[in-house]
């Protein structure tokens, strides 16, 4: 028998970053020493939303979600001892990409690479930031104008970086069917295209060259066939809209190239054992089919449901995809599904319904004016409302959580805290400590930089006018400015953004039929609401912090206004005291508050403590997010009044519970529930 020709496999890469840029340094190392092919950097909220590690907004999400890089110092540390140069590093940054791309092209100076021979992503999709992650800064216009400057640099001095990677993946957490994920991603492309091609900074003969670098990063649900279908439908879309929109002649420039991250959101807290397999599941979907294959694929940990992945679970799911790639016969076979009746009809049918969507938004203006008037984010809010109606009406099976739950002692979680990595809460003061001394010391040796402030100037000086802003940007990196003051000169001149929330307008999607749980809950909340002589319940949902996946979020606001709450919902990022405030000033009769970054440690008893010192201790606080049980057991005892996680998906029930609370603390007695 003849050998065969086996492809090569795809870029295996590891999310990571944590704590500090030592602890992630580390991490990379080892990771790289395990047969790890690519890097993939997590980088903390303040760094994501453009803080530095000080800021009032930044307290308990130092280090949490992703590595602190504050100034070039970090940087340095972060990539000490790995040659760039022949590394391909993702970095996950979007509102600040320009600045973070900026400190890695100064540090591989600094090791004497040649730049021209970089590789790698910065996300930089701001679009996705708006409707599901939450990481914008700037409005739409500014933000299109920073990526549009990134790609033009990138194209003419790091030729082999993919300066955006348009990414799906977070629109499918927020509740988008496949047809929304293929549209939506592809009028961001659009949208960023055409504003590439406006700019008069690359001539139409280098357009190609704009678009072979253009990437996706997609999400790989457990409907593995569905989704090996949606990646097919991507190709065939992405092809034709290049060619035809922008006259690509190319075959290799109009390739549809992606990386996955399979999906995070479907893994489940309860019986955490069944997140390998689904993993399995999912990384099957954009691997098994040779025309349509991942280049590059990272697989969340079995445990990301509880809490931050520790070491060893990370090298689990890398070597899920060692064994696939280099255990199995996949790489021998050309295309599996050629042919297929049944994956030709479904991908038609997807190809079909997703351009009718991209057709709609291009009539309402582009992906950036259906951000801005609310649209898009309506849109995902009402799917996800109907995904979770689904789940809770058993419609939808998801095993250990409302179906087959039934189960043996876990050997695994058997000690829930040492089952997953925790952030040691010291982290922060040491950073934040670092991080003083930098802006003390910049200017002295070894570093000798020149002071930041001229360079800054200069920054809001392109800003006001329309020159590209990524030499300015440089200039402030080698200066040794901040990721808070690069930030913050840009917020001088273009302002901050506040996104549309999607709630006020998302459909009714759990009705309130008489003998439902929905309708026993209106019952409750009418009754209540009578006793305490209010016209209404009044019920604020906050977000604290950074963490900016409202998700969660967003559907309790919409099931407490179907079952007739009066909501307070004004979206992300919000300090303590701007929730207490606002809870005192609306006269709500409960506070729930909304945190998966893991900052609910600091940030939940922080506004225990203002509604204590305000005297209003009978508004009853509910905590809700991925929270540890030890921490849980904390906030109770701290006077938090419920603590809920994602294993409870019974929404229409939490709604049920708050009303229960609110009873509890205006002293009304329980009642009764109809048998």
């Amino acid at each position: 028998m003849t050998e065969r020709q086996k492809d090569r496999p795809w870029l295996m890469r590891t999310y990571a970053g944590h704590s500090t840029a030592e602890a992630s340094n580390e991490l990379y190392r080892r990771n790289l020493a395990k047969g790890q092919t690519g890097l993939s950097v997590a980088f903390d909220l303040p760094t994501q939303t453009g803080y530095d590690s000080d800021h009032v907004l930044a307290r308990g999400e130092v280090g949490r979600v992703g590595v602190p890089v504050a100034h070039l110092g970090d940087m340095r540390r972060l990539f000490q001892d790995i040659p760039l140069e022949q590394m391909n590093t993702s970095m996950t940054i979007n509102a600040t990409a320009m600045w973070l791309l900026a400190l890695y092209q100064v540090v591989a100076e600094e090791q004497g690479a040649d730049i021209t021979k970089l590789q790698g992503t910065t996300q930089n999709d701001i679009v996705k930031e708006y409707l599901s992650r939450g990481t914008h800064v700037f409005p739409p216009g500014p933000s299109l104008r920073l990526t549009t400057d990134m790609i033009a640099y990138t194209v003419s001095h790091l030729p082999k970086w993919n300066p955006i990677n348009i990414c799906s993946y977070h629109l499918q957490e927020a509740g988008a069917t496949p047809v929304q994920e293929i549209a939506y991603a592809m009028s961001t492309a659009i949208a960023v295209l055409d504003a590439v091609r406006d700019s008069g900074q690359v001539p139409q003969e280098r357009m190609g060259d704009v678009v072979g670098r253009i990437s996706f990063f997609v999400n790989a649900g457990v409907r593995f066939v569905e989704e090996m279908c949606k990646m097919r439908a991507f190709g065939r879309i992405w092809d034709r809209i290049t060619r035809e929109r922008y006259g690509i002649e190319n075959p290799k420039h109009r390739r549809f190239r992606y990386g996955v991250q399979v999906n995070s959101l479907g893994l489940t807290e309860a019986q955490p054992e069944n997140n390998v397999q689904r993993i399995v599941l999912e990384m099957l979907a954009v691997t098994l089919s040779k025309d349509a294959r991942a280049r590059a694929v990272q697989l969340p940990a079995w445990n990301e449901a509880l809490g931050l992945p520790r070491p060893w679970d990370q090298q689990w799911s890398l070597r899920i995809q060692q064994v696939l790639a280099h255990e199995s016969d996949l790489l021998e076979y050309e295309d599996l599904f050629e042919g297929s009746k049944v994956v030709e009809a479904k991908v038609d049918e997807l190809v079909e319904a997703a351009f009718a969507e991209i057709d709609r938004i291009q009539e309402m203006g582009g992906a950036m004016a259906a951000v801005e008037s609310g649209y898009l984010k309506s849109q995902l809010v009402a799917s996800h409302a109907e995904r979770r109606a689904r789940i809770e009406s058993g419609e939808e099976k998801i095993i250990g959580v409302n179906a087959f739950e039934g189960t043996e002692p876990n050997p695994l979680t058997a000690d829930l805290d040492t089952a997953i990595q925790t952030v040691d809460p010291a982290v922060e003061a040491r950073v934040i400590a670092s991080l003083r001394n930098w802006r003390d010391t910049r200017y002295q040796p070894p570093f000798n930089h020149p002071r930041p402030c001229k360079a800054l100037e200069k920054l809001k000086e392109a800003a006001r006018g329309t020159g590209n802003l990524m030499e300015a940007t440089l200039e402030c990196a080698r200066a040794g400015a901040t990721t808070g003051e690069w930030a913050g000169a840009l917020r001088e001149v273009f302002g901050e953004f506040r996104a549309p929330t999607g709630v006020s307008s998302a459909p009714v999607a759990v009705t309130a039929e008489e003998g439902s749980a929905l309708s026993e809950v209106r019952r409750t909340v009418e009754l209540t609401a009578k006793e305490m002589g209010v016209g209404k319940l009044r019920f604020l949902v906050g977000k604290p912090g950074l963490d900016g996946h409202s998700n969660g979020a967003e559907q309790i606001a919409v099931r407490a206004r179907d079952a007739g709450f009066e909501v307070v919902y004004q979206g992300i990022r919000l300090t303590p005291e701007q929730i207490v405030d606002a809870a005192l000033a609306e006269d709500v009769h409960a506070v729930g508050l909304s945190i998966l970054s893991g900052s609910h440690a600091q940030l939940v008893p922080d506004v225990l403590e203002r509604l204590r010192v305000a005297g209003a201790t009978d508004i009853p606080v509910i905590a809700g997010g991925i929270i540890p049980n030890g921490d849980a057991e904390e906030l109770r005892a701290a006077g938090v009044a419920a603590v809920f996680t994602p294993k409870d998906f019974d929404i229409t029930g939490i709604i049920g519970r708050i009303v229960d609370e609110i009873r509890k603390a205006n002293k009304l007695d329980p009642l009764e529930v109809p048998a």
